[in-house]
């Protein structure tokens, strides 16, 4: 069993069709980034369980209907009265997004540390604004390292949103601080920017010298999500292996970095490595594999609104 651990949220996206002159109007979207990542495992065939708080309100109720239609368990799922985050979704020329967030007294930010996981949990993923509100971030944290402890592959996509983080330096050295607990690290290349404190405009070549680092501490591969260039892999072994990403027409990016992730892990489950070390000894035909199908899931998302994974069905068509 795999557990993604981490918000559930609702992101108001515009609406294409609005005409010039007036504000869009708003379309409700289920997401949050670890609520994709588990929507896409659970598609892709993956064993998920979801771990969060979800709002009794009527979003709270389909975020909980739509993981059961992907296949993603709830029995971690608490559930609450307080209102479910919302995220304003803004949308680039380029299908880019970017949010702003109303997340004070929300659901997701309350969760409470379950304990010790089932033995059967070989995995867990976390990431994102979880792991930024308190009193929420204290307990997935908790959760990260005792699970790291007790030989679960920990799966760490920090996808920043740097307008919640108020002290930025005290979220870098908390950044640092997860990295000898972390297994597999997914990390977008302007994260990566901004988690080194680099400029905006450093080149891969610089990110990649921080990756190193960052590996060395912890992680036994890290993987690099590239936008419209593709994924990177900085393999268990120090090769650095990219994968060019699949050309589609792009709708919006809602959600490509997460089924990302999703992908990642749906991968390593079927070919039995959701281990540290198997992590680690993957070979770069392997990386390549693994990329080339992550990188395809995330395309497929692109051509959709919102943050829609693909299910294993539709990502094989769409690679015939």
């Amino acid at each position: 069993m795999i557990v993604v651990a981490g918000e559930a949220l609702v992101d108001l996206v515009p609406s294409p069709s609005t005409a010039v002159g007036r504000l869009a109007d708003l379309v409700p979207r289920l997401g949050g980034g670890p609520y994709n990542v588990a929507i896409a495992a659970g598609r892709l065939g993956a064993p998920v369980s979801f771990l969060s708080r979800v709002s009794t309100d009527l979003y709270g109720d389909a975020l909980v209907e739509r993981l059961h239609g992907s296949a993603v368990r709830t029995d971690l799922v608490q559930r609450g009265d307080e209102p479910t985050t919302l995220a304003v979704v803004g949308i680039g020329p380029d299908g880019s997004a970017r949010y702003s967030f109303y997340v004070e007294g929300t659901a997701d930010r309350l969760v409470t540390d379950p304990g010790p996981l089932a033995d059967d949990v070989t995995a867990v993923s976390f990431g994102t604004l979880s792991l930024v509100l308190e009193p929420g971030a204290s307990a997935y944290e908790e959760v990260l390292r005792r699970e790291a402890a007790r030989g679960a592959l920990t799966v760490l996509d920090p996808n920043i949103r740097a307008a919640l983080i108020h002290d930025p330096a005290a979220y870098r050295a908390r950044y640092a601080a997860w990295l000898p607990h972390v297994g597999l690290l997914k990390v977008s290349v302007e994260d990566a920017r901004w988690l080194a404190d680099l400029p905006e405009d450093a080149s891969e070549d610089a990110v990649l010298e921080v990756a190193r680092t960052w590996a060395a501490a912890g992680p036994a591969a890290i993987v690099l999500t590239r936008g419209g260039d593709g994924l990177a892999v900085l393999t268990g072994a120090g090769e650095v292996l990219r994968v060019p990403p699949r050309k589609v027409e792009v709708v919006d990016t809602i959600g490509a970095g997460d089924t990302v992730q999703g992908a990642l892990i749906a991968w390593l489950h079927q070919h039995g490595a959701l281990s540290a070390a198997a992590v680690g000894e993957l070979t770069s035909t392997q990386w390549e594999e693994a990329l080339t199908h992550a990188g395809d899931a995330a395309a497929f998302t692109c051509t959709r609104a919102g943050a829609e994974p693909p299910y294993t069905e539709e990502l094989a068509a769409f690679v015939e």
